[in-house]
């Protein structure tokens, strides 16, 4: 439900708009000074602020000021010695907009309506900026990830052709997008094609393009990968999984710079640099048949091999701060902090997998635990080698004594589902069932926690 906040000094001005507010189905909070407004905003999730200007203690110009220091909020102001002078410092402050008393009940309820609908496109946009921002950092300092960067500022600006090698889930991507990124080719396209997921039958359609009736299911024109990134850079990932036929047609675009489409005769130029990038050991393949020598030589004009996770423990501490805080930017929440015995224990884990297994983690982490993750936490929810360890997540001695059956989970959502109800309900018997403490103490707000009873059908005993 929507929460606006009514900061006014005059009690019937805020009744008045509660009644009206509450008719149209909105949750309505109100105070009557600027300081209680303040706290409200830091602890509550409100979507809109009605604050009178004139008050005592702190007058509303000051409250709009403080709050655009750690929420972006949209304010309507009020005031019954309304200037134009007043309304334009408002807006250059940042309000929404400006409102004189006594207030007009169609516009004010319009003016709530475009304020919300434009809070809501301004969280919108945030999300997705953050989902589609420039190419992110190579994060670390060891000695592995530094030899990396040095090369990628070394090669980026050349014509050479790259062959990054690791484990899946490793970087290569990143390292293909910062080669892309730091080449005189970076006002141009990067297109990324993964040769692993594309039927064999069709790979070489989605490289080369085909020509209208050259198959079955070809009806009309396709234009390929390599011609979509002429001028461009062009990342062939998982590049040991293309079939042999594929293998000759993407070597003789490399030796001449031409390609001929599918069904097609004419031949077409193409002015492409090729990154390539593996999770196999080519030359293994080269042995057994799989994988061209010449191909291998073509690509392999500089190689990078990205390390695992762990080749690369001292990196982890900068990773999970990191993902600890974009994590808690894409759930709305404040940023958690690790004591240092959690993060020596994040360095000790058995880690089998790679950045990804780090940040499954890390987000698990910031879910079940709270505002800090202790070495506990750690041995507890995030141990990759086997079942959970040290303490159950209800915290009772019968059930840490049994553990969990992990295979009663068909996937990770269950289990993230299962480990959310059962903390919940444990800080719930905790704090006597009281609301408001456990929603403190989980550091979300009442309205969420209450969304989070209702939907695992927690009842009090």
């Amino acid at each position: 439900m929507t929460t606006v906040l009514i900061i006014d000094d005059e009690r019937p001005i805020r009744s008045s708009l509660r009644d009206i507010l509450e008719y149209e189905d909105y949750k309505v909070l109100d105070v009557d000074n600027g300081e209680d407004g303040l706290k409200i905003l830091k602890k509550e999730k409100i979507d809109l602020v009605l604050c009178d200007i004139k008050m005592n203690k702190m007058d509303g110009m000051e409250v709009l000021s403080a709050a655009r220091e750690f929420a972006d909020i949209p304010f309507i102001m009020i005031s019954g010695h309304g200037t134009i002078e007043t309304a334009v410092e408002a807006a250059r402050k940042g309000a929404f907009d400006f409102l004189e008393k006594p207030l007009d009940l169609n516009r004010l309820l319009i003016t709530v309506r475009n304020a919300l609908e434009k809070g809501s496109l301004v969280k919108e946009t945030k999300v997705l900026k953050r989902k589609f921002s420039k190419t992110k950092e190579i994060l670390g300092d060891s000695s592995g990830i530094s030899l990396i960067k040095e090369t990628i500022d070394k090669v980026a600006p050349t014509e050479a052709r790259v062959l990054i090698t690791g484990a899946n889930g490793a970087g290569k991507e990143l390292v293909a997008r910062w080669l892309h990124e730091k080449s005189t080719r970076s006002s141009s396209t990067l297109v990324e094609v993964n040769c692993a997921a594309i039927p064999s039958e069709l790979i070489e359609s989605e490289l080369f393009g085909h020509e209208k009736g050259s198959f079955t299911s070809a009806v009309k024109q396709r234009i390929g990968k390599f011609e979509q990134a002429n001028n461009g850079t062009l990342f062939l990932d998982e590049i040991g999984d293309m079939s042999l036929s594929a293998q000759a047609k993407v070597l003789r675009a490399l030796q001449e710079n031409k390609i001929t489409r599918v069904g097609g005769e004419k031949e077409i130029d193409v002015n492409v640099r090729v990154i390539a990038a593996t999770n196999k050991d080519l030359l293994k393949e080269i042995d057994e048949g799989n994988f061209r020598m010449d191909l291998y030589h073509r690509l392999s004009v500089i190689l990078i091999h990205v390390p695992s996770l762990a080749e690369r423990k001292d990196d982890i501490p900068t990773l999970a701060n990191s993902f600890c805080e974009e994590i808690c930017a894409e759930y709305s929440i404040p940023v958690k902090t690790f004591t240092p015995d959690a993060m020596l224990a994040l360095q000790s884990l058995p880690w089998t997998g790679t950045i990804r297994e780090l940040r499954n983690m890390i987000e698990r982490l910031i879910i079940l635990c709270d505002k800090k993750i202790t070495e506990d936490d750690v041995l507890t929810f995030a141990n990759p080698g086997g079942p959970v360890s040290a303490k159950s997540i209800s915290g009772n001695d019968s059930a840490s004594s049994k553990g969990f059956d992990l295979e009663q989970f068909t996937s990770f959502q269950d289990f993230k589902d299962y480990s959310e109800c059962e903390f919940i309900k444990y800080k719930l018997e905790k704090n006597n069932w009281n609301v408001s403490k456990t929603a403190d103490d989980l550091d979300i707000q009442r309205s969420h926690l209450y969304s989070k009873i209702e939907k695992y059908g927690l009842k009090r005993d």
